[in-house]
């Protein structure tokens, strides 16, 4: 039998399991306006953080999760 994943809907809430890339991204984001773009990409990319997400919150922050 075939195994189907279900996507979530736009308004269930997805718990976040990953507690230290969410605390880099946060940092990374905040530190945009004093150190710029390239810095914070830099940063997280220094920190292993996958570099689909780090695009995904740095340079498309409305998809960023807001929970």
């Amino acid at each position: 039998m075939e195994e189907v994943q279900a996507r979530p809907s736009a308004n269930a809430r997805v718990v976040r399991t990953d507690l230290r890339t969410r605390d880099l991204v946060n940092q990374a984001v905040a530190s945009i306006p004093t150190l710029g773009l390239q810095r914070a990409a830099e940063f997280l990319a220094a920190m292993n953080v996958p570099a689909e997400i780090a695009v995904r919150t740095l340079v498309y922050p409305h998809r960023r999760r807001r929970y």
